[in-house]
């Protein structure tokens, strides 16, 4: 049996302003009323996450850490199945009053469903 890593290096994140323009111009969309995960083809053979959580829909700090931490955790247990895709995940209104199993559901359907929409390379 072959061990799949499941680190989060630098490599699969989304660092430049660039790379998140790179995703916002042409997005494939999966999403539920509290998060929306934009997707785009990279050429990389793996995938990379970028967040946003803005201020103006979760106000506290630790509320903010809490739902990053999670995602990163999710694309991290996810990364080997996903597509060689870039991925912005937006935080909505609402985020803040999902629980951490709830907002890890919700999350693993959207990696789910970014699975069934990629193009087959």
């Amino acid at each position: 049996m072959v061990k799949l890593k499941l680190a989060f290096p630098r490599e699969l994140r989304l660092l430049t302003p660039s790379t998140f323009t790179f995703v916002f111009q042409q997005p494939q969309r999966a999403g539920v009323p509290q998060i929306t995960i934009l997707g785009r083809s990279n050429t990389l053979g793996h995938p990379r996450i970028g967040l946003t959580v803005a201020k103006k829909f979760v106000k506290r700090a630790h509320e903010r850490n809490r739902i990053k931490r999670l995602t990163r955790e999710s694309f991290r247990l996810h990364q080997h199945d996903l597509p060689s895709m870039d991925f912005v995940v937006i935080a909505k209104k609402g985020i803040a009053d999902l629980d951490n199993h709830t907002l890890t559901e919700a999350l693993d359907k959207l990696w789910r469903r970014h699975c069934r929409l990629a193009p087959v390379s």
